[in-house]
């Protein structure tokens, strides 16, 4: 009897999938797996559907936990590699400021950030996930190995090549950026360019490692790239005597420190239950598919830095080539270190349970975690981005002010950061709407969403660079919650299920425990600030005992307006204990 009831669940089980993926895949005009037909006849006895109920909720909040800790390791190791990158970032401004030369080495890295956007890297790896997933599903491991392959040596041969022509092309294509030094500007471009075929492998690679649910190397590898360039910085700027040779050794240290990162991860590949060889299978289709696939990714993905670039251009011809684009970029850098610390990692964790649950058919719970996955971006961004434009002017002070960077250029720096803050949080958002787009391999709806945001973000720039540095990054932010807007209603129309009304009223309470932050923070920090001074240790207790509480006000509001996100959090402290 009971292996009765073991074999009719399970074919129970499996029909049950087969149906719901064929259905998605014909409403997608896409060939079905399995016979046209799939068996009808079979029933599930109660005693079968009251195991498999049982099951299931075990499954789901074993499935839970196990992302929680996923996105705990990954936001820790994420959150590390920031920290590790902000030393890196307030070593260069220590040597080279945010006025004069490096503003050309900012120039130069645009356009090789700007390839490696459209055809590496996230972009890449954004379309190759949910096809290696989707094979993995199917039990076609050998098959997803060998496309995993043949990706990677297409990326070395076709990107290899096409990579050495932009590097032919640099003067021409850096021309309209009216550098400060346009030569230097060249130079460093084609020193910087390979890193665009590096990073296309390593996309590959760490998506292979997502795939099986692997997060904490490939966040830690970013940790040892910055270490490399800190190393090299601090090793090689003091032993070379003029501005351009210092700017040469910057970019020499990230082309090293980005080798270092595409090997790192390799050895974890060697537990996995596949292996990468020497082929380029042509004729297999999901080689094909992840090639489709990166086109609207890359579009996508491309058109959202060619907003940066449009950005640097509005910055370098109307406001101040010499200050304004690298004051920008310091600003930026500040921006990301929250979204890569949250966002980042939980919308890197969800991406593969996103697809598989695509790739299953299960739509109610690809709906329900895209939610639980904007919930939980939005109450860890919303205190970052108020602490970002309220405590902007310290913050920058305290991180960058020192070396070749004066106090002139801290206003100017954090005007631009507290500018950026009021979109941090929607940006966030769009990267999670955006991998929920990916993950259903409906990519060209984000495409598009990018095409509007582009129209908007240059008719902004154009409107705001009148108001200086911080119209640029203004601009930024107002493209941001349009872009959220737009995808979130694209998703929800199409697929439902986003619970719209609970997502709304979550934020708008994370908005009020904000508001408890600010009143909070700002009058410790500017009372402290005026009794202590601003020396280097009495920055560091005003700063940071004004987060704190400000960080206990949010917190404690939270609980007291039952976000829901803190009612979770309270719950899984109440089991550990």
């Amino acid at each position: 009897m009971l292996m009765h009831v073991d074999e009719t669940r399970l074919a129970f089980e499996r029909e049950q999938r087969l149906r719901a993926r064929n259905e998605r895949r014909r409403s997608r005009g896409l060939p079905t797996w399995g016979s046209a037909d799939p068996l009808t006849h079979l029933a599930m006895p109660p005693v079968v559907a009251d195991e498999v109920a049982a099951d299931e909720a075990v499954a789901l909040e074993s499935a839970r936990r196990r992302l929680g800790v996923s996105t705990v390791i990954f936001a820790v190791a994420t959150g590390l590699s920031r920290v590790v990158g902000l030393v890196r970032e307030i070593v260069a401004t220590y040597y080279f400021g945010a006025r004069g030369p490096i503003n050309a080495f900012t120039v130069a890295f645009q356009l090789p950030n700007l390839i490696r956007a459209f055809v590496a890297d996230a972009a890449l790896s954004s379309a190759f996930v949910p096809v290696f997933s989707e094979l993995l599903e199917k039990g076609e491991r050998q098959r997803a190995w060998r496309v995993a392959s043949s990706l990677i040596w297409l990326i070395l041969l076709g990107l290899g090549s096409f990579t050495a022509l932009l590097m032919l092309a640099a003067p021409l294509l850096l021309r309209p950026f009216h550098s400060s030094d346009p030569q230097l500007a060249v130079g460093l471009s084609r020193v910087l360019f390979p890193i665009v075929v590096l990073l296309g492998v390593s996309g590959v690679i760490v998506g292979i490692l997502n795939s099986y649910d692997h997060f904490t190397v490939p966040a830690l590898t970013p940790v040892v790239w910055n270490i490399a360039i800190i190393i090299g910085l601090v090793i090689g700027v003091p032993s070379v005597e003029t501005a351009d040779a210092k700017l040469y050794v910057y970019a020499g240290s990230i082309l090293v420190a980005t080798f270092i990162q595409v090997l790192l991860p390799l050895p974890w590949l060697r537990g996995l239950d596949g292996r990468l060889h020497v082929l380029i299978d042509w004729h297999d289709p999901a080689v094909w598919r992840v090639l489709k696939l990166m086109v609207p990714v890359t579009i996508g993905l491309g058109l959202i830095n060619i907003n940066a670039l449009i950005d640097t251009f509005f910055a370098s011809r109307f406001i101040n080539p010499n200050l304004a684009p690298t004051a920008i970029n310091k600003a930026f850098l500040l921006y990301m270190v929250p979204q890569g610390i949250f966002s980042v990692a939980i919308a890197t964790v969800l991406f593969p349970t996103l697809s598989r649950h695509a790739a299953r058919g299960d739509l109610v719970a690809h709906a329900a975690t895209v939610s639980r996955g904007l919930r939980q971006i939005a109450f860890l961004l919303v205190p970052s981005s108020v602490i970002a434009g309220l405590l902007a002017e310290p913050i920058v002070r305290l991180l960058y002010q020192r070396g070749a960077f004066g106090p002139g250029q801290t206003p100017v720096v954090a005007g631009a950061l507290a500018a950026f803050a009021l979109g941090l949080t929607f940006n966030g958002a769009m990267l999670m709407l955006n991998r929920a787009f990916f993950s259903l391999q409906e990519n060209w709806i984000p495409t598009l969403v990018a095409l509007l945001n582009l129209g908007v973000n240059a008719a902004l720039d154009a409107a705001f660079y009148h108001l200086g540095v911080w119209g640029i990054p203004l601009s930024t932010a107002i493209v941001n919650i349009v872009g959220t807007v737009a995808l979130f209603a694209l998703l929800e129309r199409q697929y439902g299920g986003l619970r719209l009304l609970g997502t709304v009223s979550s934020f708008l309470r994370m908005l009020v425990a904000g508001a408890a932050l600010a009143v909070v923070s700002w009058p410790v920090w500017d009372a402290l600030d005026s009794l202590l001074g601003r020396s280097l240790p009495a920055q560091l207790v005003s700063l940071g005992l004004a987060l704190a509480l400000g960080v206990a006000a949010y917190v404690a509001s939270c609980a007291l307006l039952r976000v829901r996100e803190m009612q979770a959090l309270l719950s899984v402290r109440g089991r550990r204990a």
